[in-house]
């Protein structure tokens, strides 16, 4: 009875975990460029140390091990993160970009450290002329920050990130991508940065199309969460019940094994 109140309980704690990952999704349903993640589970099943051992091995004529078994008790891992390319939305605004694609705009955080984003949601620093995002990070270019002249109207950048300024050549855009993608994680703000040790590397997204005047809406698909959300709900209930029914074994027995025949 032990085994199947851990094994409901770990399950359950899961399913907690799980829905807040869902939660999460649908509360950016409308982030531009957020990305939805996933829960996955590292190792279902406990091995004992006798399952990796031969039992024929022995010169006996018995097993020395005792029989193998399988205790099955979920274990989440960290969530990862779905690149799938949201839809592109028509906004109009000459400094809202969005990249079809594999490939991220670089900006530069106050603290100075390169981050990378497919939000493309940029203004124009009215103290320094920068591109930046609602957070003040600066978008970067071939010769860093993007620097938009004071008096400019007509900016036009064009599929390979080349960004003029009334006719005049401003800078290129940088668009990076990775070799492995599941080397980035997120950094908060729909920024995301490389994991430490994960000996991913940037290089130029060469495939990677800037779209001005368009935004990249959340890959977050409502239907396939809310299903998600009904199926961890029920599962949720069920493991609940595993525990109610076991704790409830446990007092009978208790209760028997004390009672004078």
């Amino acid at each position: 009875m032990r085994d199947s109140m851990y094994t409901a309980f770990f399950g359950a704690m899961t399913q907690e975990a799980r829905m807040n990952v869902i939660s999460n999704n649908l509360a950016n349903v409308n982030t531009t460029g957020y990305k939805r993640e996933n829960l996955a589970f590292e190792d279902v099943f406990t091995r004992f140390a006798s399952d990796y051992a031969d039992p024929n091995d022995s010169l006996e004529n018995r097993i020395l091990w005792p029989e193998a078994k399988l205790r099955s008790q979920t274990r989440a891992s960290p969530t990862h993160l779905v690149f799938e390319e949201g839809g592109l939305k028509q906004t109009g605004n000459q400094l809202d970009l969005a990249i079809s694609g594999e490939g991220f705009f670089e900006v530069e955080t106050p603290e100075g450290e390169v981050a990378y984003t497919r939000n493309g949601a940029f203004y124009r620093d009215p103290d320094t002329g920068a591109m930046i995002t609602a957070q003040r990070f600066q978008l970067l270019g071939e010769d860093g920050p993007i620097i938009l002249p004071e008096d400019a109207t007509d900016i036009v950048i064009t599929n390979d990130g080349l960004v003029t300024a009334d006719g005049e050549a401003v800078d290129v855009i940088n668009l990076t991508t990775f070799d492995d993608l599941n080397g980035l994680e997120k950094m908060g703000r729909q920024l995301f940065r490389i994991k430490e040790d994960s000996g991913v590397e940037p290089m130029a997204a060469e495939n990677a199309l800037v779209q001005q005047g368009f935004l990249e809406d959340s890959n977050v698909e409502v239907v396939y969460e809310m299903v998600n959300m009904i199926a961890t709900m029920r599962n949720f209930e069920a493991l609940q019940k595993i525990i109610t029914t076991t704790h409830e074994k446990d007092q009978q027995l208790i209760r028997d094994v004390g009672t004078t025949r």
